[in-house]
């Protein structure tokens, strides 16, 4: 798909002065919209392969953002737009711009679309997160763009789409369509197969096998049309990848660009340090509210179902807590079982996530997607968000209880309420980080909004710890969390003496 060299080598020729609208149109990038259907033939540098990807991955992590903090619509428009204009400007074929100007930029766009699809293809997270950024930055495009370019793009994308003007839906529907659609409202005629959600909801006059689907509706249409086609890609991508790995100039450029995408799979800075099983209860303080209730639900019950256990155990590993600690913690907090009881039911579980069984897969801890949207929690259990799995009177204690103002509890409600999750666990950080500043207002803090979108339990920690700045440095780590990491010292004299072992690490096995 890609050749690397030094420079350049193959430009599309491009005349200088003249009909620079139909030089553009004649061009292998005729329109600003695109589905991205054929992957680029040309050759570019490997400077230019990082920068374009860079830059691009700067508008995704933009849309997530705006997604998560924007305050309605038209700020989440404003905002993507600003991001696009600063990284990866495009103009339409009646700017009055240099064709070889705007065509370079949709040569950019282009190429580091595909960059990102290959990048973004190693996992299944990092393909969920792709599919999600690409196509509302797809949807925004489409709704930013004039009647004709929207018109070309359904027409790439092969969806059998007409489009009706007022007068002409009027003519073919009769006056009702003003009543359904509005006066001024156009439509696109499609199969009716093609839209069985709008259908459903009665959003559409059928009428002999087609579906009149509003203006403001073919977005979605159009958008579950790309993603479908990026979710095969992707996969195909995904099983290429493996061809790539004898390259040392392209997949380090590759690993590098997915893991600057701290909303894909965050990586946690180690601010709490290397944690042991007698700090986790004293660390647990400064868990996300998540963590805290399931944290919480082990100390009551003394067991957690299978759901919580991978929820939690990998968030611990992820904070540092490695695998001799860690069996060492999880025997401790099952107080009501025996060595042997916990060792065929529940010690193999504790290895595997840390690769040391069955395939031997070195698991991540769950971003806030994966909590969120997969494995909701059924009658007994505790896993899950609760910002959107607890009930809002449930979910108002739990805010209480951490102290916040009334206000912040109100304004975090609302947003979980309204769907919000991600953006309310960012607003319970910052309302904490708040009350640190009151309490020690000489230190240097971020102001509130300028605090990172969570989108990790391990990121909410590692923010938590660093005051909001995400990283520390060693010795300031050390000073500050200290105290919580030594911890109370263990009850138990022979876990006691398995903890204080370097030489002969604690296992069941």
């Amino acid at each position: 798909m890609f050749s690397q060299h030094a420079s350049v080598s193959k430009r599309e020729g491009l005349p200088h002065e003249g009909a620079a609208a139909e030089v553009v149109r004649r061009s292998r990038y005729p329109t600003r919209l695109s589905m991205y259907t054929d992957a680029p033939d040309l050759e570019v540098s490997i400077e230019e392969f990082e920068t374009f990807a860079l830059d691009r991955l700067q508008v995704l992590r933009a849309i997530e953002d705006a997604q998560l903090r924007g305050r309605g619509e038209d700020d989440v428009r404003r905002r993507v737009s600003e991001a696009l204009d600063k990284h990866l400007p495009m103009q339409s074929n009646r700017a009055r711009a240099a064709a070889r100007q705007v065509i370079s930029q949709r040569r950019k766009d282009h190429v580091s679309h595909f960059i990102l699809r290959l990048a973004f293809s190693r996992t299944e997270e990092l393909r969920g997160w792709f599919l999600r950024q690409e196509s509302a930055l797809l949807r925004h495009r489409f709704r930013e763009a004039d009647t004709a370019e929207r018109a070309e793009l359904l027409a790439a994308a092969k969806l059998q789409a007409r489009h009706l003007m007022p007068e002409a839906r009027d003519a073919q529907l009769g006056s009702a369509a003003s009543a359904f659609y509005g006066a001024q409202e156009a439509v696109y005629e499609v199969d009716f197969e093609r839209v069985p959600d709008l259908v459903a909801r009665a959003q559409v006059i059928v009428r002999d096998g087609h579906a009149f689907v509003a203006a403001g509706d073919v977005a979605a249409l159009l958008v579950n049309e790309f993603r479908e086609m990026l979710a095969r890609s992707l996969a195909v991508c995904a099983r290429a990848l493996p061809q790539l790995g004898e390259d040392e100039r392209l997949l380090p450029v590759l690993q590098s660009l997915t893991n600057q995408s701290a909303r894909a799979e965050y990586q946690s800075t180690g601010a709490a340090g290397s944690m042991t099983a007698d700090s986790v209860d004293s660390l647990a303080a400064m868990f996300p509210p998540c963590m805290q209730h399931l944290h919480g639900q082990l100390q009551r019950d003394h067991h957690l179902r299978h759901g919580s256990r991978m929820q939690l155990g990998l968030f611990l590993k992820g904070a540092g807590l490695r695998l001799p600690e860690a069996l060492i913690y999880w025997r401790r907090a099952f107080t009501n079982m025996t060595d042997d009881q916990f060792q065929k039911g529940y010690a193999y579980n504790v290895r595997h996530n840390y690769g040391a069984e069955g395939r031997r897969a070195d698991y991540t801890p769950y971003s806030c997607h994966r909590i969120i949207t997969s494995n909701p929690p059924g009658p007994g259990d505790h896993h899950g968000c609760p910002f959107r799995h607890f009930a809002a009177d449930r979910l108002r204690t739990a805010l209480h209880s951490a102290r916040l103002p009334e206000n912040d509890v109100r304004e975090i409600s609302e947003l979980a309420r309204a769907g919000h999750c991600q953006v309310a666990c960012t607003r319970h950080l910052e309302a904490r980080l708040a009350q640190r500043r009151q309490q020690q207002p000489d230190k240097p803090m971020p102001d509130a909004g300028h605090v990172p979108s969570i989108t990790s339990p391990n990121q909410y920690l590692d923010l938590l710890l660093t005051d909001g700045r995400g990283t520390r440095q060693k010795s300031e780590r050390s000073a500050d969390t200290s105290a919580i990491l030594a911890g109370p010292k263990p009850q138990h004299p022979q876990l006691q003496s398995q903890s204080q072992s370097q030489s002969q690490p604690y296992s069941y096995a």
